[in-house]
């Protein structure tokens, strides 16, 4: 079989204009995941170009946890400039991670990233990335990040929710529950992206739109578990309303769910509930198998809708 080579491409050619060509591209969803991939944090765009007194920041998104993220651009080498600004927009925004994105990393500005991370608390994080463009051929052009400074034990810290806090005896039920769920899935091959497990009664999994989650949910109370398509944001109500007219088809695929529009706030679910006892740990291989099946199948019926609503 014969062999192609890598081709680096300049990024100047795919992207001109940083405001205009490149903050557009990396906001939109299947770009940022490549970026969250990279990091190891799910990262959700809010807004771009967003104003923090007179300036405005390239991107302000948040993390799986709620958390600010803020990402600065950067289409040449790293300078004094966005340093400046990178540091200006995450004291006003109160960012706890920060993300710059550039063509090149001098060793002074990665010295001055490293610095941050020493002597900020382990709640803030700093990160630089180069961004490289490579294809094969005739091939598309494929992105990829580097990450050249992240704090200290930055992949250890992700995967251990325990770090700062001591969690109560209800979380470390849901985070070792969580995270069989998860040893589960991936012994039995699931496509479904899986993200680090947190010590939560809730376990979210991207649907392929921002703001848009499968999410599935435990309640000791009412011994029960859950799985629903989460919609959150300025236009959740509008897009259940499209999700609704397609009711009769979405059950024939998936059967009786119910439909809470939420009044009270902005968010709206499409749920289905299962009898079951996460406390139990005798139910935990049932829960797991129904949990899995139900997120598969709400994939695989609500994602391609979901990414083709138009929402005004």
């Amino acid at each position: 079989m014969p062999l192609s080579r890598l081709e680096a491409v300049d990024i100047r050619d795919q992207w001109e204009n940083e405001a205009q060509d490149f903050t557009p591209w990396l906001a939109k969803y299947e770009n940022i995941q490549v970026l969250s991939d990279a990091i190891g944090v799910d990262i959700e765009v809010e807004e771009t170009e967003k104003y923090i007194g007179s300036y405005k920041a390239d991107i302000v998104a948040r993390d799986n946890e709620g958390r600010t993220v803020l990402i600065e651009n950067q289409l040449n080498k790293t300078d004094h400039k966005h340093l400046g600004q990178l540091i200006t927009y995450a004291s006003g925004l109160g960012a706890s991670i920060v993300i710059w994105i550039c063509r090149a990393v001098t060793d002074e500005h990665r010295e001055a990233i490293d610095w941050l991370n020493n002597v900020t608390t382990s709640e803030v994080a700093f990160f630089v990335c180069e961004i490289e463009l490579w294809k094969i051929g005739e091939s598309d052009t494929a992105p990829k990040f580097n990450i050249v400074s992240s704090p200290n034990d930055w992949s250890k810290t992700i995967g251990d929710n325990t770090s700062s806090k001591v969690l109560s005896d209800t979380k470390k039920l849901h985070l070792e529950f969580w995270n069989g769920f998860k040893t589960y899935a991936d012994e039995h091959d699931s496509e479904l992206r899986l993200r680090t497990p947190r010590a939560q009664h809730w376990y979210s999994l991207a649907v392929g739109r921002s703001k848009f989650h499968i999410r599935l949910t435990t309640n000791t109370q009412a011994k029960r578990t859950g799985c629903e398509l989460y919609l959150r944001g300025t236009k959740a109500k509008e897009a259940f309303g499209h999700l609704v007219q397609q009711k009769q088809e979405i059950e024939l695929e998936l059967g009786n769910l119910e439909w809470q529009e939420l009044p009270e706030g902005q968010g709206c679910r499409i749920i289905r509930y299962h009898k079951g006892n996460t406390k139990n740990r005798k139910e935990w291989e049932t829960l797991n198998t129904w949990l899995l099946e139900s997120a598969e199948s709400f994939y695989r019926v609500f994602s391609p809708r979901v990414k083709k609503l138009v929402l005004d």
